[in-house]
């Protein structure tokens, strides 16, 4: 994504236009962020705005070296860990799932075969799926790179949380991959 100089210059200045603008041509790049972490579409737009005007309102701070697609990105990532910590409660962070280790071993699956079988929209919905905490997880370690560390500060949660959390969501997904496959259901 190049963005001209003279568009962020416009923004800076508060030319509503070049805001415009410039919402336009990161829409589709934010929406995706924020879709990775919002259930509804309503809820995505709703965080992307929030997102959008803590970008318009740091836009003097955007350093050129730095590719402007990760810093906004970045930003829209804060925004959607610090939403997160306002809203949290408690019965987001606990979940008790009985699991059948005799499940385990039955009818075990090519994961292989998912990639073939299942599209990015129906893993996009499936990740959906998980809890909260392990989808923000998720999304953070596996898609966004976080490392565990950086994890545990932006949620307010311990490395080793953060891990079982990324744990839990794998083996989570794992069983829904499974089960959509088996039953050859579109999702």
């Amino acid at each position: 994504m190049k963005i001209d100089q003279q568009l962020l210059d416009d923004c800076a200045k508060g030319d509503r236009k070049a805001q415009f603008q410039l919402y336009k041509r990161c829409y589709n790049i934010l929406m995706g962020v924020c879709f990775r972490y919002k259930k509804d579409e309503q809820e995505a737009a709703a965080v992307l705005n929030t997102g959008f005007l803590k970008i318009l309102n740091n836009i003097n701070k955007y350093r050129p070296e730095v590719p402007f697609q990760a810093w906004i990105k970045r930003i829209m990532i804060n925004t959607i860990i610090d939403e997160f910590r306002k809203n949290r409660k408690v019965k987001e962070l606990i979940e008790y799932t009985s699991f059948s280790r005799e499940e385990e071993y039955h009818d075990l699956i090519d994961y292989g075969t998912a990639d073939a079988a299942l599209s990015a929209e129906q893993l996009e919905y499936l990740i959906k799926q998980l809890p909260p905490v392990s989808q923000k997880v998720f999304n953070l370690y596996a898609i966004d790179g976080y490392r565990h560390k950086e994890i545990g500060e932006l949620l307010g949660i311990s490395d080793g949380t953060s891990k079982w959390h990324l744990s839990f969501a794998r083996k989570r997904l794992q069983e829904m991959i499974k089960q959509a496959i088996n039953s050859s259901k579109v999702i």
